[in-house]
């Protein structure tokens, strides 16, 4: 009979994770916010903040999708403070979450977005979570939470006058449980469409055939996906490489610009922070599509001007002053 391990897997995930931890304070936070681009209504505004958070003008309206402006998560620090502050949002209309992990469900992040933009308007923005993820956002002051499955369809609340803005929720390969035994909450991304535009951001997931049947169904034009978190290999069961990511953005089919996102914010896997993206832009030159890949930096803005989406003079992309 063999002696038992000295360190049960439990005890060196712990040290794993504390390792992690401690690296997370060692450098100094970099990164200035600066006020967002604000585009006009029948653009298209997309303004990275940082890690998997984006705000999106589209139709005259104004989206977060899993805004996290915090420091830390927990114990652990991010490493780059977010583009834009809250302080600095225009009236958001609504807060788009993809699944109940920490670094993409902020609590105290979500509280101070619903008090700005009350403070602007008297209206807070509604929530659109995945099923099952309800719970944990409804008690915040949310004007309405709407959960969606796999496919489902949402239309933002309007006034008659105003441009629809649809919001599809679709499939991803990732986990939802925020803490441990929490499994049934799901987990998803969401094409957001309106005024001829359409915006694809996945959440967190792994590379798989699903992505074929999300440009085969809903045709988004521009997708936002991720490519960090990937090292060891074992984590690519729910996160995908920057290659992996490049070959998702050519399943889609109808998208012509690829943004990357989750990478070079939060410590999540063993990769150099700095790497994800340098892989992404060495894949794109080699299966010569570099020009399709747009790399923003926290707190730039890709504006799309045309509603054609053609792939020559589509966007711009600029920096906040």
């Amino acid at each position: 009979m063999s002696n038992p391990s000295p360190h049960p897997p439990v005890l060196r995930k712990l040290r794993q994770l504390w390792s992690v931890v401690r690296e997370s304070h060692r450098a100094p936070l970099v990164g200035k916010p600066n006020p967002p681009r604000l585009v006009d209504p029948e653009q298209l505004g997309i303004t990275f903040i940082g890690h998997s958070s984006f705000l999106v003008q589209i139709a005259g309206r104004n989206l977060l999708v899993d805004p996290v402006f915090e420091t830390r998560l927990v114990l652990l620090r991010r490493q780059r403070r977010p583009g834009i502050l809250i302080d600095h949002l225009p009236p958001v209309d609504a807060v788009l979450l993809t699944h109940a992990h920490m670094d993409h469900l902020n609590l105290p992040s979500l509280r101070k977005i619903i008090r700005h933009a009350t403070k602007l308007t008297g209206v807070a923005p509604q929530a659109i979570v995945p099923k099952g993820v309800a719970d944990l956002v409804e008690n915040l002051g949310f004007r309405s939470v709407t959960e969606l499955e796999w496919w489902q369809t949402t239309a933002l609340d309007a006034d008659p006058a105003d441009e629809p803005v649809s919001i599809t929720m679709t499939p991803a390969r990732h986990w939802g449980a925020r803490m441990f035994k929490d499994t049934h909450r799901q987990f998803g991304g969401y094409v957001i469409a309106g005024a001829g535009h359409s915006v694809y951001h996945s959440g967190d997931t792994a590379y798989f055939g699903g992505f074929h049947e999300i440009g085969q169904r809903l045709q988004p034009q521009i997708a936002l996906l991720p490519i960090g978190a990937y090292f060891p290999d074992s984590y690519r069961a729910v996160h995908t490489s920057p290659e992996e990511a490049l070959q998702a953005f050519l399943d889609l089919g109808s998208a012509t610009t690829m943004v990357p996102m989750h990478y070079n914010t939060f410590p999540l896997g063993r990769e150099p922070m700095t790497e994800p993206p340098i892989r992404l832009v060495a894949a794109a030159k080699k299966a010569g599509i570099a020009g399709q890949v747009d790399v923003l930096g926290e707190g730039e803005t890709m504006v799309v001007k045309q509603k054609d989406h053609s792939s020559q003079g589509r966007s711009i992309r600029s920096r906040s002053a």
